[in-house]
């Protein structure tokens, strides 16, 4: 793999992301991370950078270090217009577990809120995903999507815009 064949550091913080979300299972609810550069935190706080084993020689100058933020129980919709991030912060990611349906399948979709959830869920031919979006200040975007099932590092799909409503959403954060 050449140099330009590397993943972003925002690709790589989001594929970490994926990894620590992986561990607790499926059926969770929506998680935020700040996203801080790793340098800018070792040379804050050395003594966290090594409780955590992170090598400073080892690291790229654009490494990013996902914080996961405490997320009060709200619709995330509500949630996101009400964030500001401070300067340290660069960027950010979300993680959302959704329902993805076969083409045609809204047709036969109730039309209530609650009914078409429960209706969702029931499905024969669902798939559940789960997505994390990331967002830099720049206005850089990538995201990272699972397929229930599909667990394994290589089965991760990779995508600059696989949740481009989510990545508006992040990206008003920083305004």
């Amino acid at each position: 793999m050449s140099a330009d064949d590397q993943p972003s550091a925002l690709q790589q913080a989001l594929a970490e992301i994926d990894r620590h979300v992986r561990d607790d299972g499926w059926d969770q609810p929506a998680r935020l991370y700040a996203l801080a550069p790793t340098g800018d935190l070792i040379a804050r706080e050395p003594a966290l950078a090594a409780s955590f084993g992170i090598d400073a020689e080892k690291l790229t100058d654009d490494a990013l270090t996902p914080i996961e933020q405490d997320v009060p129980n709200r619709p995330i919709e509500d949630l996101l217009p009400s964030i500001t991030w401070p300067e340290t912060v660069t960027g950010c990611a979300l993680v959302l577990e959704r329902i993805v349906l076969p083409p045609g399948a809204e047709e036969q979709m109730p039309a209530g809120d609650a009914e078409a959830a429960s209706w969702a869920q029931r499905h024969p031919a669902r798939s559940d995903v789960r997505v994390v979006v990331g967002v830099m200040r720049d206005g850089s975007r990538a995201s990272v999507m699972r397929v229930r099932g599909h667990e394994a590092d290589d089965e991760l799909i990779h995508g600059a815009e696989l949740s481009p409503e989510l990545g508006d959403a992040l990206a008003e954060t920083f305004l």
